[in-house]
């Protein structure tokens, strides 16, 4: 039987630990959790799409043999604790599939569990929403993965076609990962930030305007920063992204927009926090992502997460 061990149970995490639990019945889905959280997934489980999934809950201590897949969902900030709390689920046959936004989530994963395989990986055109009624979704989307460096598949990114094909989860291989992980990074930058900072939807940014302007002005640094890291992202990149958010349900929020909105801790560290990070690394200015990343932290004072 295939092992999938899943922590962060928020909309995306829930929403593929639902589909792998419908499509795949021969697949053990197992959640991490600890403490309080840990005993309220075990009583009252996880609602998504009106349907009550009571999955085996696992303690971090509790004995365990390794997965054959690790889903990561959680938020960056809770990466480190993670971690931690994974030991025991991974052995060097094991498979870690982030599903974080940002660049550097399979570089820790990878530092901490050099046994085990981890291709980068990105989550597009997933739909989930949490709110007080559970986890709702009409799209998983798919996910996009491959090797840091093109060339002949590893066997990390093999396995892992084979583990989301028997899971049900959709998948493309991607040849160039690097060039995926770093246009999502700008979509998130953009979008992501601008539409929490507005706590507007999708239709704010469709349409010509000054929204639309500042979210564009924060992803030009993005392609700037990549440029001098030697990734080769390019405008046609925003036009790329352009044409996807023509097609976003106009009343959706972004997974940040909602962050504010509930306000919890958002990830512009992960967002602006990198790229002005960077750009001070290689001397590209960032003003518009370092006013971005000072509004979220004042924010964050402001609601008492900082």
């Amino acid at each position: 039987m295939t092992v999938v061990s899943i922590i962060g149970l928020g909309a995306i995490g829930a929403a593929h630990a639902a589909r792998i639990a419908d499509s795949s019945p021969a697949t053990q889905v197992r959640v991490v959790a600890a403490g309080a959280r840990a005993e309220r997934l075990r009583t009252d489980g996880v609602v998504v799409n009106g349907t009550r999934h009571l999955f085996p809950v696992v303690e971090p201590g509790d004995p365990v043999d390794p997965a054959d897949l690790v889903i990561v969902a959680v938020k960056h900030h809770h990466l480190a604790e993670a971690i931690g709390q994974l030991a025991g689920h991974v052995g060097p046959g094991t498979v870690l599939l982030s599903l974080l936004n940002g660049i550097t989530s399979e570089e820790e994963l990878a530092a901490a569990y050099p046994q085990a395989s981890v291709p980068l990986a990105v989550s597009v055109g997933i739909d989930a929403v949490r709110d007080a009624d559970g986890v709702r979704f009409t799209s998983l989307g798919r996910v996009e993965f491959g090797d840091a460096v093109a060339g002949e598949p590893s066997t990390g990114v093999r396995r892992l076609e084979e583990l989301l094909t028997e899971c049900a989860i959709p998948y493309i291989v991607r040849p160039d990962m690097i060039h995926t992980l770093w246009w999502k990074f700008l979509i998130n930058t953009g979008v992501n930030q601008v539409s929490a900072l507005l706590e507007a939807p999708y239709r704010v940014f469709q349409a010509e305007g000054p929204a639309r302007d500042l979210m564009i002005s924060a992803q030009r640094e993005v392609v700037a920063v990549a440029q001098a890291s030697g990734v080769d992202l390019t405008a046609a990149d925003i036009d790329e992204f352009l044409d996807v958010l023509a097609k976003l349900g106009p009343g959706n929020y972004t997974s940040m927009a909602q962050d504010a909105l509930a306000h919890r801790r958002t990830e512009v560290d992960q967002f602006a926090g990198t790229i002005v990070a960077l750009g001070d690394r290689y001397g590209v200015e960032t003003p518009v992502n370092r006013v971005l990343l000072e509004a979220f932290l004042a924010k964050h004072q402001l609601w008492g997460v900082a």
